[in-house]
């Protein structure tokens, strides 16, 4: 049973043919959001830099068909192919790209949930969209989409059972490896948590995520902090909560920016957590997200004048099961999308 208000598009086929239809999806609104984005002012300066071909070399050596899907997104949007790779490098290029998040996890006796605020661009309310991706020989995945940007930096669920929720690291340096959006679009093509791990530990990244990961079928959550220097992997045993920055013990040797937002949202998070009755339930976690908070910074973000420059443009909620994961999208608090996502064997997909 789906409940479909917010708008799903379906995509399959080969890389350069989904990145085009992506690109499609996106061309009636990538022009004026890319005019009036700050980030992409700042981001075009780098056209040309010696280090952002180390980077498209970094992706060509570990993921070159998500090279192929970038270059069908540029031909669909009608823009350069450089443009759009350096546009989905932001986070290595400018530090500090105006894209937010709190995720939430939650584990108890019978029941797993992954709950997340996805906070973006204020230009990007309701002009964004879900889409349901099933490239040849891969699980397929179900995503929140931002214009002109690889699905898998926000929030998603595979058919191999396999839920992400991404939140924005400031990484101040960054490396000449894999762009982080790039590795966060191929989790979504992994067969399994363990699959997915080895992809965060073992290609290098250029800067940082925190990935939160579930599985269906597979005990726990997992609270990942990827970043140029690090894999640092945490087991949730009962309910956590992450922000903007790293937290994970030994991040202090990253240099990393942290913003009133975050630091106000992190500490408001930790202390809700210690409130929750047991068991948890998807309508305790959904009212943290929508917390506004007494003082400071909210967790819930509409402020036109937010001093990061985001608001909450959705939130989910994944229930994940032993054979599948359900998953809603809530926007100013209503559910504008619901669906379940069984697991599908690999011989059925292909992968």
């Amino acid at each position: 049973m789906s409940r479909q208000d917010l708008s799903l598009f379906q995509v399959g086929g080969e890389p350069y043919d989904i990145g085009y239809r992506l690109g499609e999806l996106a061309r009636p609104v990538f022009a004026d959001y890319m005019e009036q984005s700050s980030a992409w002012r700042a981001v075009r300066r780098w056209r040309g830099d010696p280090f952002v071909q180390q980077l498209c070399e970094a992706a060509q050596a570990h993921f070159p068909a998500l090279l192929v899907e970038l270059d069908g997104m540029a031909a669909g949007l009608g823009w350069s192919a450089e443009d759009v790779f350096l546009w989905n490098c932001r986070g290595e290029l400018i530090h500090n790209a105006p894209d937010g998040c709190t995720t939430l996890a939650a584990v108890g006796s019978n029941a797993r949930f992954i709950a997340h605020n996805e906070d973006g661009d204020p230009f990007l309310r309701e002009r964004c969209a879900l889409v349901e991706i099933q490239p040849a020989g891969k699980p397929g995945f179900v995503s929140f989409y931002y214009p002109g940007s690889l699905p898998g930096h926000t929030f998603a669920a595979n058919r191999a059972g396999l839920v992400q929720a991404i939140n924005n690291l400031r990484i101040r340096v960054p490396a000449a490896g894999v762009p982080r959006m790039i590795l966060a679009r191929a989790v979504l093509d992994a067969g399994s948590l363990d699959e997915a791990l080895h992809i965060l530990r073992d290609i290098p990244a250029a800067s940082g995520f925190h990935h939160t990961l579930g599985c269906a079928g597979q005990e726990g959550l997992l609270s990942v902090e990827a970043s140029a220097q690090r894999c640092s992997v945490q087991t949730v045993s009962t309910i956590a909560g992450h922000a903007n920055h790293l937290i994970h013990p030994g991040c202090e040797a990253e240099a990393q920016i942290v913003t009133d937002s975050s630091r106000d949202r992190q500490a408001r998070v930790d202390h809700l957590l210690t409130t929750l009755a047991s068991p948890v339930t998807p309508a305790t976690l959904l009212d943290v997200l929508q917390d506004r908070a007494p003082s400071g910074l909210p967790i819930y973000r509409d402020d036109p004048l937010d001093p990061d420059e985001e608001n909450t443009l959705a939130t989910a909620l994944f229930d994940i099961g032993s054979d599948g994961v359900s998953m809603a999208v809530y926007r100013r608090g209503q559910c504008t999308f619901e669906t379940v996502i069984p697991c599908v064997p690999p011989a059925q997909t292909g992968a």
